[in-house]
């Protein structure tokens, strides 16, 4: 198990850009996969984005091309770049701590508002 904390999160109007950061209680080296997930109200979490230990990336078709993960090592933090924001992106934003036997570690979770 790793703790994680998620930052960042907050109000934008629709184009902007905000940095979502997850911050490990320890290092994240060797875990098998770390992700964003994202929950909107009455919606179920989706995945948005998953970085693999190997660097290998996946992302939801409605985020390709506006936002972009990344896995710090060094710094034991997984960052989410979002750019082009849309309202539809409005939700709460989970980090995600997968091992290679599938328990899952998760966040607190940050507001992530889009609005004029």
């Amino acid at each position: 198990q790793v703790q994680l904390e998620e930052s960042g999160g907050g109000l934008a109007q629709p184009g902007g850009s905000l940095r979502l950061s997850c911050a490990a209680s320890r290092n994240i080296f060797t875990i098998y996969i770390m992700g964003w997930y994202r929950q909107a109200q009455g919606e179920q979490r989706e995945l948005v984005a998953a970085v693999s230990m190997g660097g290998d990336t996946d992302y939801s078709d409605s985020v390709k091309g506006r936002f972009t993960i990344s896995r710090e090592s060094t710094k034991n933090s997984l960052d989410l770049q979002m750019n082009n924001l849309k309202p539809e992106d409005t939700a709460v934003y989970y980090c995600n701590a997968k091992n290679s036997l599938g328990d899952n570690s998760w966040g607190q979770g940050t507001q992530v508002t889009v609005s004029s």
